[in-house]
């Protein structure tokens, strides 16, 4: 039997934790996080997302996937239930699991957390999950997989802002932060060509106080207003409370 995934062993693992404040209605973020059509047009996890049933309890199922250019990961999605406070906060729970074995995570849990601002809301989720793939996905897990999971999170949750604040559509987003990733990564390599052109024909080298300047201009940070400011959504450690995503938090 497999252990929860909010249990002793997921507990050292880290969860993935990604906020973003967004300029808007909570109920206009609720929607567009919780409807089944839409939340896929953001959301780099999700390739499709399907409502299966329903049952006595108010549990509703979902089926999920993921398209890969020569397979599919499906999975399924168990929504919890809602709740919803005196304060206007929100929260939203799952349970996922899958049966892929080319799957990177297996079975799982997270929430939505939506709290009211003076200007919008803040949107929070948090999630944690036993690692696929077998001792591959385990092996890679902490290095690979999970941070690349947290970046895909953190760009969906741009993607949503940028929609909602701006009118972006979510692929137009996608696409013009995959060209400015690429012309960042073209320009630090032909940067690295110069360096060692200059190297070998004993030219004079970038100066040292250079660099600084050189490599703020050259990281991968979005530019423009369509960009977004995916840094400002990742990189922070899950509050305390929220270590363990399958329940209601507080």
């Amino acid at each position: 039997m497999r252990e929860e995934p909010g249990g002793a062993n997921a507990l050292k693992r880290t969860p993935i934790y990604v906020e973003i404040p967004i300029r808007a209605p909570l109920e206009r973020v609720w929607h567009l996080s919780q409807d089944t059509e839409m939340h896929p047009q953001w959301d780099l996890r999700f390739s499709r997302i399907v409502p299966l049933r329903q049952d006595a309890d108010g549990v509703l199922d979902f089926r999920y996937e993921f398209h890969l250019p020569l397979h599919i990961i499906r999975g399924t999605e168990a929504s919890l239930g809602h709740r919803r406070r005196a304060d206007g906060q929100a929260t939203s729970v799952l349970r996922f699991d899958t049966s892929d074995p080319l799957s990177p995570i297996g079975q799982g849990a997270g929430y939505w957390r939506y709290i009211p601002t003076e200007d919008g809301v803040r949107f929070i989720t948090g999630y944690n999950y036993e690692p696929g793939m077998g001792l591959l996905g385990r092996a890679l897990d902490s290095s690979v997989i999970r941070p690349a999971l947290g970046w895909a999170t953190a760009l969906g949750f741009d993607r949503l802002r940028l929609w909602v604040e701006s009118d972006v559509d979510p692929r137009t987003a996608r696409n013009r932060w995959f060209l400015d990733a690429c012309v960042r990564t073209g320009s630090l390599l032909a940067a690295g060509i110069l360096l060692r052109r200059a190297r070998s024909t004993q030219a004079r080298p970038l100066p040292w106080s250079a660099w600084p300047r050189f490599c703020r201009h050259s990281r991968f940070r979005p530019i423009g207003r369509c960009q977004g400011r995916v840094g400002a959504c990742v990189g922070r450690p899950m509050p305390e409370r929220h270590v363990r995503p399958q329940s209601l938090p507080g």
